[in-house]
């Protein structure tokens, strides 16, 4: 089993992200762990606890971050709904994490399996800059940090240049892509045209007809009105889930660079930006791999098995 820790900011994609991962055979997930991003911090604990239960799942949910380092939050609720999960009347609510911290629990995680802990970012990286901040030393024992936030190429998602997650706590993201951490990151431009979800991708996944299956299509009401009207998809896409599916499969990748990234730390248009050295203009410095294609059908499969 391959040991897993999530980072999300429980919405209504990172719930489907959740999904794929906990019911999958050959990972075990250790824990998952809050930060504030899509939603504020309570109702993304919250979301994430829901989502655990419906898999019937016994894995801990941990508190984080409740706001980026230096900036004040602003949610996406404007994209997901007031309560992140599409507004369509679940009861998420009342449900308790476990104590302890989740800053703690990511060093003592990776602390516990070193080498072979496969950590997978859905949210801003406060939680994770925190961590590597109190403890560098964690960097060099992830075996693979899959980032979900960046541009590859092409355009943003909140600013013409900048994708969400980054631009809620640019100084966390540097931070962490600057910290020497073996990180796969997969940007919103591979969502965008590899893992859309048009009326016919919809309609294969409901005929799944399984109350989960159901569940991943019904929460996306919000952000799929979002998706159509403002970023101009034939549907709505699903940045976390592709983000996770090439966690789980790097074969769902079908085409990366390394490359040297820098986040954009301003204020204004460009702040959040990713800017990625694709010529391999600037030596010596640290790398990341950046995913700049997938495997639209392989996506999907995995997806769909996930929902079985």
């Amino acid at each position: 089993m391959r040991p897993f820790l999530i980072d999300t900011d429980t919405a209504s994609d990172d719930a489907v992200a959740l999904i794929m991962a906990l019911n999958n055979s050959n990972v075990e997930v250790k824990a998952i762990t809050v930060v504030a991003g899509n939603v504020a911090l309570e109702q993304a604990v919250q979301n994430a606890l829901y989502t655990v239960e419906l898999c019937e799942k016994d894995v801990p949910v941990y508190r984080g971050a409740a706001k980026p380092f230096l900036r004040s939050l602003e949610t996406a609720q404007f994209v997901h709904g007031l309560d992140g999960m599409g507004d369509i009347g679940l009861d998420l609510s009342g449900r308790e994490p476990a104590r302890e911290n989740a800053i703690d629990i990511i060093i003592e995680t990776i602390n516990a399996h070193p080498g072979t802990l496969e950590l997978v970012t859905l949210g801003p990286l406060t939680n994770i800059a925190i961590a590597l901040l109190k403890e560098p030393g964690i960097a060099s024992k992830v075996k693979q940090c899959t980032i979900m936030g960046g541009i590859g190429t092409g355009h943003g998602n909140i600013t013409p240049v900048s994708e969400f997650n980054i631009w809620v706590d640019p100084e966390a993201a540097q931070i962490v892509f600057s910290s020497g951490m073996n990180i796969k990151m997969v940007g919103w431009d591979i969502s965008r045209n590899h893992a859309y979800m048009d009326e016919e991708a919809v309609t294969e996944v409901r005929l799944i007809n399984t109350p989960i299956a159901h569940f991943a299509m019904d929460i996306q009401r919000a952000v799929n009105e979002f998706a159509t009207k403002t970023s101009k998809l034939p549907g709505f896409d699903l940045p976390d889930p592709i983000a996770m599916g090439i966690a789980l499969d790097d074969q769902i990748a079908t085409k990366s660079i390394t490359a040297y990234a820098e986040v954009i730390l301003a204020n204004g248009i460009t702040r959040g930006q990713t800017v990625i050295d694709h010529n391999g203009l600037i030596k010596d410095r640290y790398t990341i791999e950046v995913v700049l294609e997938a495997s639209r059908k392989a996506f999907l499969s995995l997806l769909h098995d996930s929902l079985r």
